[in-house]
This record gives C-alpha cells, sequence and structure tokens, in this order.
C-alpha cells in the first residue's frame, strides 16, 4: 500500500471549519472520487481509498451526482438490459 502526504494551510482548515481529521476525510473521498471518475479505479478499491464501504461510497458517489452505470454506447445498454 502506498501513503500520500501533503500539506493543507492551517488557514484552510479554519476557514473551511475542519479539523484535522475531516481534513483526512475529505482528502481521502475526493482522491477516491477522482481515481473512480478519472481513472475508472473499481467501486471496491475507491472505497479502501475513501475509508468507506462499497455501499457507503456509491452513495457518496450518488451524493455528488456521478452514475455508477457507464455506458459507452446505447447498444451496450440494451444488452445489459436484456441480460438482466
Amino acid at each position: 500500500m502506498c501513503q500520500v502526504a501533503f500539506d493543507i494551510p492551517g488557514e484552510v482548515l479554519y476557514d473551511t471549519h475542519m479539523s484535522r481529521d475531516d481534513a483526512v476525510r475529505f482528502a481521502r473521498s475526493m482522491a477516491a472520487l477522482g481515481y473512480y471518475t478519472k481513472n475508472n479505479v473499481s467501486i471496491g478499491y475507491c472505497a479502501q481509498i475513501a475509508g468507506m464501504s462499497e455501499e457507503e461510497f456509491m452513495s457518496f458517489l450518488s451524493s455528488n451526482h456521478i452514475d455508477i452505470f457507464r455506458f459507452d454506447n446505447d447498444d451496450e445498454l440494451l444488452r445489459d438490459v436484456r441480460n438482466a
């Protein structure tokens, strides 16, 4: 497992009323969101990054208006519907 560390100015925490733990949770969830949306990393791995269960991460995606169902075209969607 890889660890990543970076500095957040104290003023940002003050302005956002975040504790250090809040900032860590925020950074982890945003990193996971980026990996999911930009790099097609699985929900399972992204949930681990975010420190959430898969169900919690899917709910987090939904609250950020990210659809977990991705289809390259209408034919792919129709195939999935027929196979359901």
